[in-house]
């Protein structure tokens, strides 16, 4: 049902890991969000899904915890997604 880490970790090189690891969190946390979200909107129960959709902003948050450690580390990630706002911001401007 969720995401599995798409690398093994036990292999990658030290100098990567870092990194590595906070991009598996981030997948973990948006697999995280994706399901509470899809199971709030099953849920016939108000208070389930106001449950639901507060544990999935908590998890947003974590995504941005994980991300601005990342961003820290790799400069390169900081620069293509910078390059990929432009092209966004072109195409809908």
């Amino acid at each position: 049902m969720l995401s599995q880490i798409p690398i093994n970790l036990e292999k990658v090189k030290k100098e990567n890991l870092d990194i590595e690891i906070l991009r598996a969190g981030i997948i973990a946390e948006l697999d995280a969000i994706n399901l509470y979200e899809q199971m709030a909107a099953l849920t016939q129960d108000d208070n389930i899904k106001k449950v639901l959709l507060a544990v999935a902003k908590e998890e947003k948050e974590h995504v941005g915890e994980f991300q601005t450690l990342l961003l820290r580390r790799d400069k390169e990630q900081v620069k293509e997604m910078e390059e990929g706002k432009k092209e966004v911001e072109e195409l809908i401007d």
